[in-house]
């Protein structure tokens, strides 16, 4: 490992406060409720599905989509053993097989239309197994 790198807990902890940030952002103002369930997947791409049809300019919906993406990340840590790593700022996961999934740039996708954080989360708990 070199020195740029980080493993979790040190580089789950923005990942993680993104993510719960997320939740209750969710929760509050989308009326939204997340439970770090792959199932709860779906209701977070179609939340990114009708951000994405309203228009909002990417910068103005980055931070959510962040956020997003990280709450994918913690389903996927927490049903698959995976852990959080970290390079330069970029957060990626890592699953026990070693390879390495980057959920909030899937966010991002989404909000392209080009990407799913279900499929993802599926695609990376199965590889796992």
């Amino acid at each position: 490992m070199t020195t740029q790198q980080e493993t979790r807990p040190q580089a789950a902890a923005k990942p993680t406060r993104w993510a719960a940030d997320a939740v209750v952002t969710m929760r509050e103002g989308a009326r939204v409720r997340l439970d770090y369930s792959a199932q709860s997947l779906w209701r977070v791409d179609r939340t990114i599905e009708e951000i994405r049809r309203e228009g909002a300019p990417y910068d103005a919906v980055q931070s959510v989509l962040r956020g997003l993406g990280a709450y994918a990340g913690e389903v996927i840590v927490r049903n698959s053993g995976a852990e959080w790593w970290a390079t330069g700022g970029d957060h990626w996961i890592r699953t026990p097989d070693g390879r390495l999934w980057d959920p909030i740039d899937e966010a991002r996708r989404c909000y392209e239309g080009q990407g799913s954080l279900r499929l993802l989360c599926r695609d990376a708990t199965d590889a796992a197994r």
